[in-house]
Formats: C-alpha cells, sequence, structure tokens
C-alpha cells in the first residue's frame, strides 16, 4: 500500500461522532494488543492540547528518551498525527502499518463486530509504531473528548494533562462545562498523577476533582504567581515559571500557561517515576517547540498571523495575545469556519481585532459557506465576502496595504489553516 493509498483509505472509514472503547478493544486486541507495552502521557482539553502535547515531548526527547508523539488534527501534512523523536512517521511505514490495521478491522468486522472509525484506526496506526519502534515514553493528544477517546485505550497512564476546558464539541459532549469536562476527565486513571491547567473555569474543576479522587490521583496545578511574563517585543514571549526562564516560539500569555504546565509533567516524571530529566532538556525543550498554525507569525512587518482557533476560547486567546501585542481594531481578518462550531460566539469575541473582515470557506464538507459566514460577522465586523481561499487572502493583502493597516490576521479552522498557510508562506517573502 502506497503512502497515498494509506490515507485515502483512513479517510475512508466512518468518522464523527462519540467515540466508544468497545470498537477500539477489538481492534487492538486484533492487532496483538501493542498499547499495553506503552508508557503514556495523556493530554485532554478543549483548548491547547496540541501546544502542550508538542511541548512535553519536545523536553523529553531533549532528556533523550525516545518520544511518540500524536497530535490532531495535521495542518500540511498527514503524517503530523504519528511522530517519534521530532520526525514524522516515514511514508513506507505509514503505508505498511495501515495496511495491517485495515487488516485487523476486516478481521473485527468479519467477526460480527463494528467498524472502528478513522480516528480510531489512525490511532491504532499510532499504536503500532510506537510499540514497534519500543518507544520510552509517548505522549498522546486525545481527539474530541477523553473517557471514550481512542486514546484512552492505553492501560499505562503516568500523567494525565487536562488543558483548559470550554465549549466546543456540544452535541456529542454535553452542552454546560460539567458535562464537557466530565468527559475530558475520562483519561485519568488509577494513581497516576494529573496537572491541570492553571486558570480552569470552576465549573470544570469539580468533575476532575471528584475523578482524580476516585482513581487515588494526585493534582497539580501550577500557580499563576509563579508565571512571571518578561518584558520583550510584541508578538514574542518572555517567560519565567519558577526559575525555568525561556523565550518561547509561540506567542501568548495562554501558551506561558502550557509551558508551565509542561514542566509540571516533566517533574512528575521525574518524581514520581524515574525519568531523568535535567534542567537544560527542559529549557531546550520549551525552547524549541513549535507547532504550525498555533498564533504562527509568518511575518511580522507587515504582519501576517495564522491561527486554527476555532471556538470562543481560542478566540478570546487569539484576540488577548494581539491587544497585548498593542493591535487593537486596526488589523484585517480572514476568517472561514466549519459549520458545526459557534460562529457567533467565536465572532463576538473577535469584534475588538479587525477593522475589516473578508470571510472564505476552508476545503472540507463541514465549512459554513462563505456567504453565510458574512451573514453573520456583518454584525459583528465591517464584512465581506471574500471568496474562495487564495481570493480573501490577497483582497486582505491588498485592503491593509491601500488602507495603510498593520497586517492580516486568518483564523476560524485547522482547515482553513492547512489552505492559507502555503499561501501565506509565499506572501511573506513578497
Amino acid at each position: 500500500m502506497t503512502p497515498q493509498q494509506a490515507v485515502d483509505a483512513l479517510h475512508a472509514l466512518p468518522h464523527g461522532g462519540r467515540g466508544t472503547l468497545d470498537r477500539m478493544r477489538a481492534l487492538m486486541n486484533a492487532l496483538g494488543n501493542p498499547e499495553k507495552e506503552l508508557k503514556c502521557v495523556q493530554i485532554a482539553g478543549t483548548n491547547g492540547k496540541g501546544t502542550l502535547a508538542v511541548m512535553t515531548a519536545s523536553i523529553l526527547t531533549r532528556a533523550g528518551y525516545k518520544t511518540g508523539l500524536t497530535i490532531s488534527p495535521y495542518v500540511t501534512d498527514f503524517r503530523e498525527r504519528f511522530q517519534i523523536d521530532g520526525q514524522m512517521i516515514p511514508p513506507e511505514t505509514l503505508g505498511e502499518l495501515t495496511e495491517q490495521v485495515l487488516d485487523a478491522i476486516d478481521a473485527v468486522t468479519f467477526a460480527g463486530g463494528e467498524s472502528p472509525r478513522e480516528f480510531e484506526a489512525v490511532t491504532a496506526v499510532a499504536l503500532l509504531w510506537f510499540a514497534r519502534q519500543q518507544c520510552d515514553i509517548v505522549v498522546l493528544e486525545t481527539g474530541m473528548g477523553g473517557m471514550y477517546d481512542a486514546t484512552n485505550i492505553v492501560p499505562h497512564t503516568l500523567v494525565a494533562a487536562i488543558t483548559r476546558i470550554g465549549m466546543d464539541h456540544m452535541e456529542f459532549l454535553g452542552d454546560n462545562l460539567v458535562d464537557i469536562a466530565t468527559e475530558k476527565a475520562g483519561i485519568i486513571k488509577e494513581g497516576c498523577t494529573v496537572v491541570c491547567y492553571p486558570d480552569q473555569p470552576a465549573e470544570a474543576m469539580g468533575p476532575i476533582l471528584t475523578a482524580a479522587a476516585n482513581c487515588h490521583a494526585s493534582i497539580v496545578t501550577p500557580e499563576n504567581d509563579d508565571l512571571i511574563r518578561r518584558k520583550c517585543r510584541p508578538l514574542e514571549n518572555y517567560i519565567d515559571y519558577g526559575g525555568y526562564e525561556v523565550m518561547l516560539r509561540l506567542p501568548g500569555r495562554h501558551q506561558g500557561y502550557h509551558a508551565a504546565m509542561a514542566v509540571e509533567i516533566a517533574l512528575t516524571l521525574w518524581r514520581e517515576h524515574g525519568f531523568d530529566i535535567p534542567d537544560e532538556a527542559i529549557l531546550d525543550g520549551l525552547r524549541e517547540a513549535r507547532l504550525p498554525a498555533r498564533l504562527e507569525v509568518l511575518r511580522r512587518h507587515p504582519l501576517l498571523l495564522l491561527d486554527g482557533c476555532h471556538n470562543p476560547d481560542g478566540a478570546a486567546g487569539l484576540a488577548q495575545t494581539l491587544a497585548d501585542a498593542g493591535y487593537e481594531g486596526n488589523l484585517v481578518g480572514v476568517i472561514g469556519m466549519a459549520a458545526d462550531k459557534d460562529v457567533d460566539g467565536f465572532l463576538a469575541k473577535l469584534e475588538p481585532c479587525f477593522d475589516k473582515v473578508f470571510t472564505t470557506a476552508p476545503a472540507t464538507l463541514r465549512a459554513l459557506p462563505a456567504k453565510d459566514l458574512w451573514e453573520k460577522a456583518r454584525f459583528h465586523f465591517d464584512a465581506e465576502e471574500g471568496g474562495a481561499v487564495p481570493e480573501a487572502i490577497r483582497k486582505a493583502v491588498d485592503y491593509a496595504d491601500d488602507h495603510n493597516l498593520p497586517g492580516v490576521v486568518v483564523c476560524g479552522s485547522l482547515f482553513l489553516a492547512a489552505d492559507a498557510r502555503p499561501l501565506l508562506l509565499e506572501e511573506a517573502k513578497n
């Protein structure tokens, strides 16, 4: 099976909907249960999971441990979803392991079982690869939920990390923070350590505390007073967390919180599980961690910034970052979103940011058409339907230039980020 055939075959599987560990158990049994060989850090939450996963994996790699990493979704290359020590899975290995997973799916369905979903098959490929490569530790970013997420098949969770919980995927997880947090807290297992986001909504903490108590798990939460933001240029992020002083590649005060969580994960692995993680590895790992389309500055003057935020909490983080950098109401936005998101809530959080907005639609069946998005956006901004992604970006760049505005921000979806990033990189060369 070629790499492209593998990707196409995985995409052709059923997708969407809430997971079930019954399907995942059947699939992993057919593969010989490679997940039982792995020690893991699991990360759940609504926003920031990928960033925290990359920071944590970067620290562990710098400490000399063979570290597996899953992130979801990808931005530019499907193979981003499977990494060891920062390197994506080789194309031929992706083809080989996908074929094995598809054979296992055939065996499950032939025996009368339900066919696994796409995300479950993708997770199986990752776990099979990590076990074959004898990874010392694996950092798993959950998908939509936690309790019934495919990644929760792993039995040996050393640290369960929970980033900020907000309103997203309500049709599957619940329409309030208590229900959503209960799903996310399902990754907490007996005797593990929970590392929690320091600015967690109060409603979300109850289910997290309950799950931790039921599993005899201790909770570590970074103290706000221990995190200091040092003076630096706009859209830079120079932090000091408990003496770990480092310039992050990712701007935004919320990324400082993620860095503090990554430090606490590393210290927990050192204190509780005997991992040898020097301070230099923590600093180097944080310094080197990067992730496409997460407040990614592609050019400073004039500004080109790409962010995959897609819910109100993510939009609030983007707005706060732009405000901290001195950009208030004077930027041009290109926004494209999925139809199943809280569009009005998202747009309301960004009202202080933009002088002008062009709407577009990312290349996904879930996309909200540009015209429909404009119908909503015009109540929040001076908005115009921008057309296809290349056209909308061109209009935004030209508008910023013609009106002497400081730059362009593209946001609303990681699907949009995948379409826009190559165009913005080309524009950044000009």
